[in-house]
């Protein structure tokens, strides 16, 4: 209506008034209501070619969508496991920092485990210490081993050398079951050595070994006992926490609640733009936004990231054909815009509805000596329709409070 109205006074009105006042005619006699069209025909065929190319450059080149919004991440409240709620830290909705303990989760049974664990802990140090004495016991047990056996060596030496310088001074009887005592005090020196060293290997290595392990058990179920503490990851609020003592959470059934963190939906605003406008979409335009949270305020935007893909074309492998008929709804281009100036989404609600317009610019072509004159006037036209769409945005910020109320029933 705006485009109508401003094509009409450059079209239909000049048509008027050459009508009235050089050829004389006027409303009543000459131009009635039946001759307004034959009289006024020409510019109201210019207004109308006016309007409608006036429409499409705007809306093509300087588009704008009322489909955009601040989104927002959510982390759902979940635990690694699943059990039975304790005890609740926090209220329904709350603030919370990284690390406050939101709720617990019964832990009888892995506190049992905890115990245990320690108990196997302290039962290996046992274990390790009893090692120890075996090595001092296999000790002495060598030192007397070697002494019996320098005592029946020593025996067989002296009787040896009597029967080599007296021969049958001794009887070869004696001499052979010396000999045999000896191999056999050699023996048990070898057998005490072999217990020193088992219990050695048991205090250096297998007890360590067994200690390890004792304590990695330790250690998993410490982090089973941590798990069901559960805390905040990050910074944030949190929303719709209705989980009581009593109730059973878990992973698949259902969250204890959500977290919203701190900055979410505070810095970007996506918008998804026509398909028709993907060639004029870039990064670094310039564009206005207003949004319903905050009525009444134009904050200048710039987009920052337009993305290649529209997701109406996405799909998952399964075992039936694409049907291209499914795709009733044509997709958007989806951009993000970021302030023009520090803290230009203060106040707007994350989540909130809003209205985008984008304004392309041809400044740099415009200023480049190669560009054709023609080309720069039409460029200068392009540009400066421009402000015909930032003033329908101006009004739509003081219509938009309204229809959403009246929309909302109130």
């Amino acid at each position: 209506m705006f485009e109508l109205m401003f094509c009409s006074l450059l079209t239909i009105l000049p048509d008027y008034l050459y009508r009235r006042y050089v050829q004389g005619k006027r409303f009543g006699k000459e131009i009635t209501f039946f001759s307004v069209w034959y009289e006024l025909r020409w510019g109201i065929t210019g207004c109308l070619m006016l309007t409608v190319s006036l429409i499409t450059m705007i809306f093509y080149f300087h588009p704008s969508t009322s489909s955009a919004t601040l989104y927002f991440r959510t982390v759902p409240i979940l635990p690694e496991g699943s059990g039975r709620v304790a005890e609740v830290k926090v209220g329904f909705s709350a603030p919370v920092k990284k690390g406050d303990v939101l709720f617990t989760l019964d832990s009888s049974k892995q506190q049992a485990a905890v115990e245990t664990a320690k108990r196997k802990v302290a039962e290996v140090d046992a274990a390790m210490q009893t090692a120890q004495a075996d090595v001092v016991k296999a000790e002495a047990q060598i030192g007397e081993a070697k002494a019996n056996y320098q005592q029946a060596k020593d025996e067989l030496d002296v009787k040896t050398e009597l029967q080599r310088r007296n021969p049958g001074i001794v009887p070869q009887r004696d001499i052979e079951k010396l000999q045999v005592l000896v191999d056999q005090r050699q023996s048990g020196v070898d057998a005490a050595t072999a217990a020193k060293q088992s219990a050695s290997l048991q205090v250096s290595t297998l007890l360590p070994a067994q200690k390890a392990s004792a304590e990695a058990a330790l250690d998993q179920a410490q982090v089973d006992l941590d798990k069901t503490i559960i805390h905040a990851g990050v910074d944030g609020r949190v929303e719709q926490f209705l989980v009581r003592p009593g109730d059973v959470v878990n992973q698949l059934m259902r969250p204890a609640g959500v977290l919203i963190p701190e900055e979410a939906g505070r810095k970007v605003l996506q918008a998804g733009f026509g398909q028709i406008e993907a060639q004029v979409m870039k990064t670094g335009m310039v564009a206005e936004a207003t949004c319903v949270s905050r009525p009444w305020v134009i904050i200048p935007m710039v987009i920052t990231t337009v993305q290649d893909y529209i997701a109406a074309g996405q799909f998952r492998s399964g075992e039936q054909l694409l049907e291209a008929q499914n795709a009733v709804r044509p997709g958007t281009i989806l951009v993000y815009l970021e302030p023009l100036y520090k803290g230009g989404l203060e106040g707007v609600t994350p989540g909130s509805s809003c209205v985008v317009n984008a304004y392309t610019s041809n400044h740099e072509e415009i200023s480049a000596k190669d560009t054709p004159t023609s080309r720069k006037i039409a460029l200068h036209v392009v540009d400066g329709v421009g402000l015909v769409h930032a003033m329908l945005l101006r009004i739509q910020a003081l219509l938009l409070p309204i229809q959403t109320l009246v929309l909302s029933g109130h």
